[in-house]
């Protein structure tokens, strides 16, 4: 696990917070004004808040910023005897919310933070003010989800590889040494701003899975996809509308080799058919690393508008 003062070279500056409440050690980041609107930021596979690190800098100016590591990531607990499949996201994330207070929220979510925000959204549509989806899939009860997801992965190198693996034996092998192979991780998704690595980014990205014990989470994950263990969370039609109420912005690295616009952006216009679109040519799936200036201003801008 990393340190909980560990800064990475002063890139990660955040004071670190923990609660107890989903049943293991959760860290979180709680930066800006306590009577600030609330942001909470969402990560995926297999980074952690330390993806947000320019977004928390630029929004708690003005905003109360909260990016919790889910479990098995980042600087949080990576517990045994524990299923690390999408619902257990999605309760952990609703604990976490409820423990701290947390209403009024503006969504941010990227990767596999997607669906667990869309989860807790469905759970908790009053708690909602805005959704904000970058490059993070937004599934929400869409009649053709399975069919998206099922097209995408035919074209993703990052599904196929894990569907394979699964089959062949290789999944747990590769994932249990994710601290080695970080970086060819990261590259089989995809970012394309080569002049962000170096060895704190590394470090940052790599220390969380320092042993088999730790890779848990990144596993359950890729797991959870190929054995079909996620169950993604559908909202009753309350909920359904009070969503569709709420103002969106989708942001999307049209590099993305992962998650592809074509299949998943359709997915955002059923939900908010008048939400705007920011297409991001060039950038990756990691698009908080490929161009987190560009990121931060257009939601900044959204929250200043909306």
């Amino acid at each position: 696990m990393i340190p909980a003062n560990e800064a990475f070279a002063g890139t990660f500056p955040f004071a670190p917070h923990f609660t107890e409440v989903p049943g293991f050690r959760m860290h979180y980041v709680d930066e800006g004004p306590r009577d600030g609107e609330i942001i909470l930021c969402l990560h995926g596979e297999p980074t952690w808040g330390y993806l947000f690190r320019h977004l928390i800098s630029t929004l708690s100016r003005t905003h109360r910023v909260v990016v919790p590591d889910h479990m098995g990531f980042g600087k949080s607990e990576t517990p045994t005897g524990r299923s690390y499949w999408l619902q257990d996201h999605i309760a952990n994330l609703e604990a976490f919310v409820l423990a701290l207070g947390l209403t009024d929220i503006s969504l941010v979510m990227h990767d596999f933070g997607g669906p667990v925000g869309m989860g807790f959204a469905a759970r908790h549509p009053e708690r909602i003010r805005r959704i904000i989806s970058a490059n993070g899939p937004t599934s929400f009860g869409q009649s053709d989800a399975v069919d998206r997801a099922v097209a995408n992965t035919a074209v993703s190198p990052w599904f196929q590889w894990i569907l394979k693996a699964e089959a062949n034996g290789t999944l747990e092998p590769v994932l249990n040494n994710l601290g080695y192979n970080i970086l060819s991780t990261l590259k089989l998704n995809g970012f394309e701003n080569n002049t962000i690595i170096d060895g704190t980014w590394l470090e940052a990205y790599g220390m969380p899975f320092a042993t088999a014990a730790e890779c848990l989470g990144a596993l359950g994950w890729a797991q959870g996809f190929a054995t079909s263990a996620h169950q993604f969370e559908i909202p009753d039609p309350a909920a359904e509308r009070i969503i569709r109420s709420k103002p969106a912005l989708a942001i999307w690295g049209e590099a993305d080799r992962t998650l592809h616009a074509e299949h998943f952006l359709p997915l955002f216009t059923a939900l908010f058919p008048s939400a705007p679109i920011e297409h991001l040519p060039g950038v990756g799936h990691y698009c908080f690393e490929d161009a987190p200036e560009t990121i931060s201003s257009l939601i900044a801008d959204f929250l200043r508008r909306t």
